[in-house]
């Protein structure tokens, strides 16, 4: 559909620009009348915008069907998208005033004027290209902006919208159902956290459970292990061989290993056991709960080997 209507535009263009170029021709000289002076620009003009969307569309086609990465193709349709139409914007201007040369000049002097008017604006245009060009983080990403966090579901030359995870209305990494719109030229003054790169789409997590000191800590630890060793065992050592690779490039060396383990905190009348573990971020929460329902479950068959603190206060 898009191809068929963006030749069927691209033809319109052509069609309008003969008629225009026709248009002109047949103007008398030093005509005043207005028919004269800007019948043809309009008709050139319509060419020009019919030309410059059916143009989009061809491209647009283009780039969704050669490019697999739904990330890359919404920022090449971006990219695309804001040339064509700085083109056409160039175009009518220039058409309109007939003096190209005096155009660049006089948008030159316009542009001094208006970068201080619009400083945020153009500071979130500067963030874009950033974001184009370093990508810190693509469509489908879930990241972390200032305060911010969520999936990231459109980045546009202003702002980048995140479908929100987590935030004050729900507890976990879960969706909260809010659209949250965060200025581009924030990435230019802040931290941002991406939590599902490329190269290395997982985290660590850690899933805590607290015992009494009666436990016998051995015996809880290898549970926690054995659970989350049969849950994550196989994919999680698949994660580390991919996370050692990328650790590889760089000049950070670090000892990982391949399956779940388990950490001791002392508190002050218990014990946290601290399972730590490699899971997809959008994964985290169902994760997290299975793993619990899993150990809680074996804790529980084992009544004199585990022991729960209590509290008393009321």
């Amino acid at each position: 559909m898009k191809r068929t209507v963006g030749m069927g535009l691209l033809i319109l263009a052509g069609l309008l620009a003969i008629s225009g170029a026709l248009l002109s021709m047949l103007s008398a000289p030093g005509s005043t009348r207005l028919l004269d002076s800007l019948g043809w620009k309009v008709v050139v003009g319509a060419g020009i915008v019919a030309g410059a969307y059916g143009l989009y569309l061809l491209a647009s086609r283009a780039i969704v069907a050669t490019t697999p990465s739904k990330s890359r193709a919404h920022r090449l349709l971006t990219i695309v998208r804001l040339g064509i139409f700085l083109a056409a914007v160039l175009a009518l201007l220039g058409l309109l005033t007939q003096r190209w040369l005096g155009l660049m000049v006089s948008l030159s002097v316009v542009g001094f004027a208006i970068t201080f008017a619009l400083q945020q604006p153009l500071a979130s245009l500067i963030g874009w290209a950033y974001i184009t060009v370093k990508q810190p983080y693509r469509v489908g990403d879930r990241v972390r902006i200032d305060d911010a966090k969520g999936d990231v579901i459109d980045v546009d030359l202003l702002v980048t919208t995140l479908w929100e995870v987590g935030g004050e209305l729900i507890s976990g990494n879960q969706p909260s159902g809010r659209l949250v719109t965060v200025p581009n030229s924030t990435v230019l003054s802040t931290q941002v956290y991406n939590f599902s790169w490329d190269d290395f789409p997982y985290v660590w997590n850690e899933l805590t459970v607290q015992v009494a000191y009666e436990t016998d800590l051995e015996f809880a630890r290898s549970v926690m292990v054995e659970e989350a060793d049969e849950f994550l065992g196989d994919e999680m050592a698949r994660r580390v061989d991919q996370y050692r690779a990328v650790l590889a490039e760089t000049p950070v060396e670090l000892e990982v290993r391949e399956r779940p383990s388990v950490n001791v905190v002392q508190q002050e009348s218990w014990v946290e056991l601290r399972l730590r573990y490699l899971v997809h971020p959008k994964k985290s929460q169902s994760v997290r709960n299975e793993l619990y329902e899993r150990i809680l479950e074996r804790c529980n068959d084992a009544p004199d080997r585990v022991a729960f603190p209590v509290s008393r206060n009321r």
